[in-house]
């Protein structure tokens, strides 16, 4: 039933979405308001001007991203009134429910939703790592995940994840989530990794891509609500690698673990490129 409700709320995001004539996308926030369970504008345009300055405390330009326009509407009798209304872009819509009520369930689905399709754009966008070759971007993410990895065992700490034995049952429930039930282990085998074999680095960039949002997202959703107890934290990683699984699918993506394992590791990649950069 959750599993149910929870790909209804990424759909309906979806559907929500408006495509411009200069074919940029974007969302309508009186749209948002109401399928984020807002009863009145004032309230969710408290929200909005949050998100705003969220925008500009990121180094970024809030126009790029809100942009206010005026709404035509019927109020019966073929009379029309004007509206105040938004245009958001999907970086927009991530800061409004990174500011939203995080008791409703359609906004922790929401912040799912759109960090990962944000960071899934800004990668896209990324015209830099775009034209990096794939190993390239394998040696990128795999530094990328490095540091958030350290960042998700500080917030998994915070979270009562103490011992060694604690933050590898922990990390298993982040793979569960994201590999269909696969624990490290199950993973390893799928993969056909010996031993010696670390499973981070026999991955291509777009599994390590899928990793990076699973660590990003749970160390945020972590600190977000103060997560207390192992368990709790524990089921808070397995559910954000769920939706990490199920935005995938949804997007007719290839399941992590049917991606292949490439033939070089991330030690060879290392080694090769300080040998180029010795010469």
């Amino acid at each position: 039933m959750k599993k149910n409700i929870e790909k209804q709320h990424h759909q309906t995001f979806e559907n929500l979405k408006q495509t411009n004539t200069d074919g940029m996308e974007f969302w309508f926030a009186r749209d948002l308001q109401a399928v984020l369970d807002y009863s009145s504008w004032d309230k969710f345009k408290r929200v909005i001007n949050k998100a705003i300055k969220s925008c500009a405390n990121s180094g970024q330009r809030p126009e790029n991203h809100f942009s206010q326009v005026v709404k035509m509407v019927s109020i019966g009798s073929g009379a029309e009134r004007e509206i105040e209304d938004h245009q958001l872009s999907r970086y927009a819509c991530y800061l409004i429910v990174q500011n939203a009520d995080p008791s409703k369930p359609i906004i922790a689905n929401g912040q799912t939703y759109f960090a990962i399709q944000t960071r899934r754009q800004e990668l896209a966008d990324d015209e830099v790592f775009q034209k990096l070759k794939e190993d390239e971007k394998r040696l990128f993410l795999r530094n990328e995940l490095k540091e958030h990895n350290k960042q998700l065992v500080e917030a998994a700490q915070q979270a009562g994840v103490e011992t060694t034995l604690d933050f590898a049952v922990f990390q298993n429930h982040g793979y569960k989530g994201l590999y269909g039930g696969l624990d490290a282990k199950g993973i390893h085998q799928r993969k056909k990794l010996k031993k010696s074999q670390k499973i981070l680095d026999h991955m291509g960039s777009t599994e390590l891509a899928a990793n990076l949002f699973r660590a990003t997202q749970t160390e945020e959703k972590l600190r977000r609500e103060n997560t207390q107890g192992k368990a709790k934290a524990n089921l808070t990683h397995y559910e954000v690698g769920a939706k990490v699984r199920q935005t995938i699918k949804e997007l007719g993506g290839t399941m992590p673990e049917d991606l292949p394992s490439p033939q070089k590791g991330i030690g060879q990649l290392e080694r090769e490129q300080k040998k180029l950069e010795e010469k």
